[in-house]
């Protein structure tokens, strides 16, 4: 085989062709950007926790626990001699007077120098080191902005007020978006119990924060803990390691998925290249027949647009990876919200390599279909006129080797990315299932233009119609590579609208908009006479007991946590439980098993509950099973009498176990109360008064919270977007490329129609009707397949109904056909100010 000489010829034959195979190489350069930025920025960002691993906990070790630490666990912490930072953490809500704006936060009270590794960096500078000394407090930065406050002005957390010493900016190993649901605020813990807010049935979190000395061995400390919480101290722990793995983790499950993403990308490029060579090599048959004619081999002709394929694909893959490592730079702006590190940019060769690895692969790949068929070009195609569909002339053996070939390039980079085998088949079925259906609504659409055509419709809308199905159409080629990218993008855009939507109370006046929590007993009439003074009505007003379950069908909790084949969940025995009672159920729950009993008398037997439908199955009980429930202390014995569903998004109390009335009323208990507001004055005003009066009560806006859950979603969303957007512009290459890789046969034929007879408006009437079918064909058939797959989403992972925007629809596909349109008629300018004769020779050389 002459390789020097195939070369030459390769490069000799692409001389004339050069912009062509540049609009070739721009598909394979999008996918591979995006592959080398996403696996570029995730290692640097794992090499940076790597690096900066304590400062993700600031300490060596943190310790959680609902109650204050005493006991073996206080006696063991004092044992091991290190430095110890406290904090208690609750949710309360936070009222600045300068304003009278209230806000849901979350509270710390610290005592030591937390945060022993990494900065807690507060503007001012060094707020953090003095805030505990001089009795103040530092407040997320972002709600300072917000409500127009500076340091000096005062924050009251329940029945204190604290001087604002500064503003939170950045806290060691909490990204910005935690403070989406709530902002921080640290005050000192020396006099937190004149808060008022630390009552019972109030959330509370005890933390210790620790630094060993260095003859300490954490995996030691970690045993020992162990041994402690099995002896029924109920405390939580996590180590630089095990927050170092976890934010690992979290990062590998976000990389993969948009890795995938990005893939997806690269597939479009693929199916842009196999397509493009396919009308390139088409173009070339007769200089193909012309060089077997004079003794040039069938492989040896094969060899030299493989070159070009394989040439092409390495240069898209370099341009790709360099243009991929300077994306990487912008990420960080991209995900700043949430990742705990600071991220230290470099070139990461290892992903340049994979990058340019899997482009060259890719491109090879899909080309190998239309430069296999150059070796079937008989040297009497230079003598007489054959049918030029190169895919005609393959073998169905060799078709099927290709195809499996590449579903098998498919699956083994999947699983790359993904790690494991089976979710990586699945990605790749659900795209072979998205091309093949892709694939089979092209032909449906070519076989139905041909089928549509009648004599009554005007000429230009019947020449538009066979230009569908006509030889070297494109119906095919650009409805898998816009369908797929518009399917991507559009089923982001409809499944984020589906759950905002199902988040969406405002509309719905039988539920609450503002949520009253933390309501302690002697304080319920008096909050309800607020509500009633400012002409509201009140809900629910729900009273709450804490309780926990001491024992199932006569078996305590340790025994059967012992029990090493159980099934029932550890969570579900080791959780507080607050419960209520009433004598109905509420239009949130429906009725699975069983019979609601609205009312009992405790002498007269085991009291009959309703629990909730999963967590029947998390503890492993069944009708007729008996519970005794640790009811701050006094045992109560109950029955399973009922399961029912319970809808958790709604805004309301909504509860694991209801008891029947005539049982709780006379336990220690606090309550909970729901109130449906006109307007945001209305709110405000009424947050503003139960704050002041009782600090301790936490006022929700719900329509606040939706809110932020917006912005939350909307940013993760945009990530999403930002990588799906490769896809869209993959396609955009692509339907440039074939579009002009068609442009000497759509001159030609505007050329003929005109030599003809036809006038310049004819043409182009022709031409702007077949870009609009094509585009509206390609739009709805991603608009389809991104509404199923909706549809799927809805049904299988979040179990609501979903009704599709067809406004945002409709919008996407009017965009869609105007961009097919403009690429058409662009590529096609010039062609209607020359004589035809001009046109055709300019074509020609």
């Amino acid at each position: 085989m002459a390789w020097p000489w195939i070369f030459k010829m390769a490069f000799r034959d692409s001389r004339s062709n050069r912009k062509k195979l540049f609009l070739y190489m721009s598909a394979i350069i999008v996918g591979v950007a995006a592959q080398v930025a996403i696996t570029s920025f995730r290692d640097n960002l794992n090499n940076s926790v790597n690096e900066q691993a304590k400062e993700l906990l600031g300490a060596d070790i943190e310790i959680e626990k609902n109650s204050p630490f005493d006991g073996p666990v206080r006696a063991y912490i004092d044992s091991l001699g290190a430095e110890e930072s406290t904090a208690v953490d609750f949710t309360s809500m936070a009222y600045f007077p300068k304003t009278g704006a209230t806000r849901l936060s979350q509270i710390s009270a610290f005592e030591g120098n937390f945060p022993f590794y990494g900065d807690l960096i507060t503007e001012p500078e060094g707020a953090g080191a003095v805030y505990q000394e001089r009795g103040g407090a530092l407040v997320d930065n972002a709600i300072l902005e917000q409500f127009g406050l500076q340091p000096g002005d005062s924050v009251k957390v329940g029945y204190l007020t604290y001087e604002i010493v500064g503003g939170i900016i950045e806290i060691p190993g909490q990204p910005v978006a935690t403070s989406f649901f709530g902002p921080r605020v640290f005050i000192p813990q020396e006099n937190v119990e004149e808060t008022g807010l630390l009552q019972r049935g109030s959330r509370v979190e005890y933390v210790s924060y620790l630094k060993f000395p260095d003859n300490i061995n954490v995996d030691d400390v970690e045993d020992r803990l162990r041994e402690i919480d099995r002896a029924g101290t109920d405390i939580r722990f996590d180590t630089v390691e095990e927050r170092k793995e976890e934010v690992g983790e979290a990062i590998t499950y976000l990389s993969n998925f948009l890795n995938l993403i990005g893939f997806i990308a690269l597939i479009l490029g693929g199916i842009g290249v196999a397509s493009s060579i396919y009308v390139y090599i088409r173009q070339k048959t007769d200089t193909v027949a012309i060089m077997r004619c004079i003794g040039v081999s069938s492989d040896q002709a094969m060899y030299i647009y493989l070159v070009q394929a394989g040439l092409m694909g390495l240069i898209g893959s370099l341009i790709g990876a360099a243009l991929g490592s300077f994306i990487q730079y912008y990420f960080p702006l991209l995900v700043a919200d949430f990742i705990p590190v600071d991220v230290q940019l470099s070139l990461s060769w290892t992903s340049i390599g994979i990058g340019l690895l899997t482009g060259l692969v890719v491109s090879l790949l899909f080309a190998l279909y239309p430069l296999l068929a150059v070796k079937k070009i008989s040297p009497l195609n230079a003598l007489r006129s054959v049918s030029n569909d190169l895919f005609s002339l393959l073998g169905k053996k060799i078709k099927i080797i290709l195809t499996s070939a590449i579903l098998a390039g498919i699956f083994l980079y999947a699983w790359l990315m993904i790690s494991e085998p089976l979710p990586a088949f699945f990605f790749t079925l659900g795209m072979v299932a998205c091309v093949g259906l892709l694939a089979l609504f092209a032909r449906g659409v070519m076989k139905a233009a041909s089928g549509l055509i009648r004599s009554t419709f005007t000429y230009e809308v019947r020449q538009g119609l066979a230009n569908l199905y006509r030889p070297n159409n494109q119906t095919t080629t650009l409805l898998l590579t816009i369908g797929l990218g518009v399917t991507l993008i559009s089923s982001m855009y409809l499944t984020q609208d589906m759950l905002l939507e199902r988040l969406d109370f405002s509309t719905d006046q039988e539920l609450p908009n503002i949520a009253l929590y933390d309501i302690q007993f002697d304080q319920n009439e008096g909050v309800n006479s607020i509500i009633k003074e400012n002409d509201l009505g009140i809900i629910q007003n729900v009273p709450i007991v804490t309780m926990r379950i001491q024992g199932i069908n006569g078996r305590t909790v340790e025994e059967i946590m012992a029990d090493t084949s159980r099934r029932a969940r550890r969570w579900a025995f080791n959780r507080e439980y607050r419960s209520t009672y009433r004598d109905s159920l509420l239009m949130s729950e429906e009725l699975v098993q069983g019979k609601f009993t609205g009312f009992a008398d405790p002498s007269e037997g085991p009291v009959p509950v309703s629990l909730e439908q999963d967590i029947v199955g998390d503890l492993n009980v069944s009708m007729g099973d008996t519970i005794t429930w640790d009811v701050q202390g006094i045992p109560i014995q109950t029955i399973v009498g009922s399961s029912r569903t319970v809808k958790w998004d709604q805004p309301m109390p909504n509860f694991f176990a209801v008891f029947p009335t005539g049982v709780l009323e006379g336990a220690p208990q606090f309550f909970a109360t729901t109130v449906r507001s006109p307007n945001r004055e209305s709110t405000l005003k009424l947050q503003q008064e139960i704050v002041q009066a009782y600090p301790n009560v936490s006022a929700i806006d719900v329509g606040q919270v939706l809110n932020t859950i917006q912005v939350f979603t909307d940013k993760i969303t945009f990530v999403i977007q930002f990588m799906g957007l490769f896809s869209i512009i993959t396609g955009l290459i692509v339907l440039i490329g074939s579009s002009a890789t068609s442009r000497f046969q759509r001159i030609r034929e505007g050329v003929l129609l005109r030599t003809l007879g036809a006038h310049k408006k004819q043409v182009v009437k022709i031409q702007i009707f077949e870009y609009i079918l094509i585009g509206l064909m390609a739009s709805l058939t991603g608009l389809i397949l991104s509404v199923g797959s909706s549809m799927l989403i809805a049904y299988f992972f979040f179990d609501i109904s979903f009704v599709p925007d067809f406004l945002v629809i409709g919008a996407e596909a009017v965009l869609l056909i105007l961009i097919v349109v403009m690429i058409g008629v662009l590529n096609t300018r010039g062609m209607h100010s020359k004589p035809p004769l001009d046109v055709l020779r300019a074509e020609a050389n």
